[in-house]
């Protein structure tokens, strides 16, 4: 799911994430950094010349440490790396908000033209498409490098996954705009069942 290295070893996390966001990651005066540990109660350790963050619980689970954290703050680590500010990726603190992750290399290959094509067609003009695909599905999106990131609901993740997909394979934007708006009807109705496909 992640692009990111994970490895889970001695109760430690390991994520790599791009270097340019290391100083996002780490806040003005470690702002940010703290402000996970404390949340969380975990404690990250980053290596600012290789991009790479260890993620450890602060306590035991003998002492009260939540092993479920580390994954938490991992997710919260990676939407960094991903793009997000730090104020988006802290939704993700949130009981049932879920980080899911879609590399457009698994769909176009890594043509640098390629990419930037699908991210135009994605962002849209003046980034129209990314806030249609937002207000809809009810979920944050960043869209950095080779990968397209969204924070939200599992239920509403899916459907902009979905959406960004089509985009991705060439699906003209007003068929999947309307798509997305036919999900926002049915959601604001309640009418999504669970397992809803567009």
């Amino acid at each position: 799911m992640y692009p990111e290295n994970l490895e889970p070893k001695h109760g430690t996390l390991t994520v790599t994430i791009p270097k340019d966001r290391i100083g996002v990651l780490i806040g003005v005066n470690g702002s940010v950094k703290k402000a996970i540990e404390e949340k969380l109660g975990v404690r990250l350790t980053i290596d600012s010349k290789d991009g790479v963050v260890s993620i450890e619980l602060a306590k035991s689970p003998n002492e009260g440490g939540d092993p479920a954290a580390m994954f938490k703050a991992r997710d919260v680590v990676v939407a960094i790396g991903r793009g997000f500010s730090p104020e988006k990726a802290f939704k993700l603190f949130e009981e049932d908000i879920v980080l899911d992750i879609v590399h457009l290399e698994d769909f176009v290959g890594k043509n640098v033209n390629d990419l930037v094509r699908v991210r135009a067609r994605l962002i849209g003009t003046g980034g129209k498409t990314r806030k249609i695909i937002e207000e809809n599905a009810h979920v944050l999106v960043s869209i950095y490098g080779d990968t397209v990131a969204i924070i939200g609901d599992p239920q509403d993740v899916e459907a902009a996954k979905e959406a960004v997909i089509r985009l991705i394979t060439g699906s003209p934007h007003s068929a999947v705009y309307k798509m997305l708006d036919e999900y926002a009807r049915k959601r604001k109705a309640g009418k999504l069942m669970p397992g809803f496909k567009l």
